[in-house]
C-alpha cells in the first residue's frame, strides 16, 4: 500500500462545520468505495453496499425529521423519494452484487455530491459578490472534485440547511 495515500485521504476529510461538505465527501467516499469494490469479489461488493446504505439511512433520518418538523419541500420529498430507490436498489444488489449494480448507486452518489459542491460554490460566489469581492476567485473547484456528465441534474440533499 503507498504510505501517501493515507496522508492524502486524510487530507481530503472536510472540516467540521459545513453539514453539506460533509455529505459531499461522504457521498464521494462511498462512491469510490463501492466502484473499488465493484472490480472484486461478491463480499467485497457487500460491504461497501452496507456502508453506502448506513449512510443513505442517516440521510433518509434526516429528511424524516424534517418532514416531522413541518418542513416538505419538493427537495425534502425528492429526496426521500430517491432514499426509497437507493434502499430498494440496495437490497437487490446485497442478494446479486454485480459491478452494473454498483454502477448505479455509484452514479447518483458522485451526482448528488457534485450538486452540494455545486450549491457551496454558488453560495460562495453570492457572498462574495454582495461583500464586493471577484465571484469568480471566491470560490475555486475543489481538487479532484468529482466533474459530472454536462447537463446532468442534481438535488442538494442539504438544499434546505
Amino acid at each position: 500500500m503507498n504510505p501517501y495515500s493515507n496522508a492524502a485521504h486524510a487530507a481530503s476529510i472536510p472540516q467540521e462545520g459545513n453539514p453539506r461538505e460533509t455529505e459531499a465527501w461522504a457521498l464521494t467516499e462511498a462512491a469510490r468505495r463501492m466502484a473499488s469494490a465493484s472490480r472484486g469479489e461478491p463480499e467485497g461488493m457487500r460491504e461497501a453496499l452496507r456502508l453506502n446504505w448506513k449512510l443513505w439511512t442517516i440521510f433518509q433520518a434526516d429528511l424524516i425529521g424534517k418532514v416531522e418538523a413541518g418542513e416538505s419541500s419538493e427537495t425534502v420529498v425528492n429526496m426521500l423519494s430517491l432514499c426509497q430507490f437507493v434502499d430498494f436498489h440496495t437490497v437487490a444488489s446485497l442478494t446479486e452484487p454485480d459491478a452494473a449494480k454498483l454502477e448505479v448507486l455509484v452514479n447518483i452518489n458522485r451526482n448528488i455530491a457534485s450538486g452540494l459542491r455545486d450549491s457551496l460554490a454558488r453560495e460562495a460566489r453570492e457572498a462574495a459578490a454582495a461583500a464586493g469581492v471577484d465571484p469568480a476567485a471566491a470560490a475555486p473547484a475543489p481538487a479532484g472534485a468529482y466533474a459530472p456528465a454536462p447537463g446532468a441534474a442534481h438535488t442538494p440533499i442539504s438544499a434546505t440547511a
